[in-house]
C-alpha cells in the first residue's frame, strides 16, 4: 500500500446540499429537487438512501450524524498515535480522494498506526459498501463535489 492510500484511509473519513448551501435531509430523496440534483451528480437516489441507512446503522457512532464528524481535533493523533475519525462533508478529506481509494478505505479500514476504522469487506456486502461511499458523496456541497469531480477523472487516465 503507497502512502497515499495509507493517508486515505487514515483520513476516511456524509447531508445534501441545495446550491444555496442549505442542508436537505437524505430522507428527503424522495423531493423532486433533490432526486434530480442526485442525478445530476450521477448518483442513484435509491442507493443514497440504502447508503443513509447503513451508515446510520455502522458509520455515524465514529463519524457523526450526517457525517459531521464528532471529534474537533480530527487531524491530530491521539495518545496511541491514531487519528479519530473524521468528519466525511466538506470539512474532511474524503472528497480529496477517488471512488476507488474510498471503497479501498472502507473494504480495508486504516492501517495500523493511523486510525480505527475496522475493516467492512467481510461485515457489509458490497453493495452496502458502495451505497455509503454514494452517501457520503452525496453530503458534499454542490463546490465541493465539482473539485471531486476533476479528481475523479484524473484518477481514471492512463
Amino acid at each position: 500500500m503507497n502512502r497515499a492510500s495509507a493517508a486515505v484511509l487514515a483520513m476516511w473519513g456524509g447531508l445534501v446540499l441545495s446550491s444555496a448551501g442549505m442542508p436537505f435531509p437524505v430522507a428527503a430523496a424522495t423531493d423532486a429537487g433533490v432526486e434530480a440534483r442526485l442525478k445530476a451528480r450521477g448518483l442513484d437516489p435509491a442507493q443514497v438512501a440504502r447508503g443513509r441507512v447503513v451508515f446510520d446503522g455502522h458509520c455515524a457512532r465514529c463519524h457523526g450524524a450526517e457525517g459531521k464528524g464528532k471529534f474537533r481535533n480530527w487531524r491530530e493523533p491521539d495518545a496511541d498515535g491514531n487519528y479519530p475519525p473524521p468528519p466525511l462533508d466538506d470539512k474532511g478529506y474524503a472528497r480529496h480522494h477517488p471512488t476507488e481509494a474510498l471503497l479501498e478505505a472502507v473494504h480495508v479500514g486504516s492501517p495500523q498506526g493511523y486510525g480505527i476504522m475496522p475493516r467492512w469487506e467481510n461485515r457489509l456486502a458490497e453493495p452496502d459498501i458502495r451505497a455509503v461511499v454514494a452517501y457520503v458523496k452525496s453530503l458534499w456541497s454542490d463546490a465541493a463535489y465539482r473539485e471531486w469531480m476533476d479528481i475523479e477523472r484524473a484518477s481514471q487516465e492512463p
